[in-house]
């Protein structure tokens, strides 16, 4: 299983920039649109500003501009303006022919799911209205994964099971994810490290979609599970950690948690798609 890595951007390339989910706090974006443009030429349309319902613009709209940018051979990278909801509504009619770098995380889930059934390696990393909050080394990674320079090792929290997973980093937000399953757009799991995070679910939602994924199968040859955060997940009478924990155990998979991934105030960027090798004993994800 292998990926290709989309073009290596320079500075001041070109990058799209477009709204495929939820509307925005316009400062934020703003905020976040700064940090890109110290190192490259970031082009949006006023479109990005539409709202329609709980979505950034109608499904036509949204669907068009992100596929000028997909279409623009001068775009050398897209980046989503947030998360929210929206963008599985316009994979059926999605066309990816030219690998570029896509970068978001949360409901962009779904569109780095459709690039890695393409075969593309993609971003998972902060959306604009919460890139501007990040501390530098973020932006600093960001833009080393992002001009194809080598980056440092992450570092979790706890090991939950004990071992070593290698294999191409594939998963995001795991509300998005398990939406997936039956669809043509999730990617083969098969020898793969799967990276899950989430925001504002439940232990016993949690519990749920993980059920999802193991009754489908979808755990059968998975090498390593790396749990992001998951913000906002946590009850009086049970944690993320306590129920995820549990779950993970069952399947005696490589497994660590606590890295700094997701809805938290940090969010450090990784490449979907790419090698990884998960030491749960030491609780590190590396990037060979």
């Amino acid at each position: 299983m292998s990926f290709l890595t989309p073009p290596p951007l320079r500075q001041g390339d070109r990058v799209a920039v477009v709204a495929p989910s939820g509307p925005f706090d316009r400062p934020t974006f703003e905020k976040g649109l700064e940090v890109i443009a110290r190192r490259y030429q970031p082009v949006f349309s006023e479109r990005v500003f539409q709202t329609h319902r709980y979505l950034a613009g109608t499904d036509a709209s949204r669907g068009a501009e992100l596929q000028a940018a997909l279409d623009d051979a001068n775009v050398k990278a897209v980046f989503a303006a947030r998360g929210g909801y929206g963008s599985m509504k316009l994979l059926p009619s999605l066309r990816l022919s030219s690998p570029k770098h896509l970068v978001g995380f949360s409901d962009f889930t779904s569109l780095h799911c459709a690039a890695q059934k393409q075969g593309w390696r993609s971003l998972h990393a902060p959306v604009l209205t919460q890139l501007g909050k990040q501390p530098p080394e973020v932006i600093e990674r960001l833009f080393s994964l992002l001009e194809g320079q080598p980056v440092a090792p992450l570092t979790g929290s706890r090991t939950v099971n004990k071992g070593i997973g290698v294999g191409p980093l594939l998963g995001g937000n795991l509300s998005v994810f398990t939406r997936l399953i039956g669809t043509r757009w999730l990617p083969d799991l098969r020898g793969a490290v799967l990276l899950i995070e989430d925001v504002g679910e439940k232990p016993y939602r949690l519990d749920r979609m993980w059920m999802h994924l193991q009754l489908a199968g979808l755990f059968d040859g998975v090498k390593g599970i790396v749990f992001g955060e998951f913000t906002g997940c946590d009850e009086n009478d049970s944690t993320s950690a306590d129920v995820l924990d549990e779950l993970a155990l069952t399947l005696g998979i490589p497994c660590a948690a606590g890295f700094r991934i997701g809805h938290g105030e940090v969010n450090q960027p990784v490449m979907l798609g790419a090698p990884v090798r998960l030491d749960a004993d030491a609780q590190t994800l590396s990037f060979p």
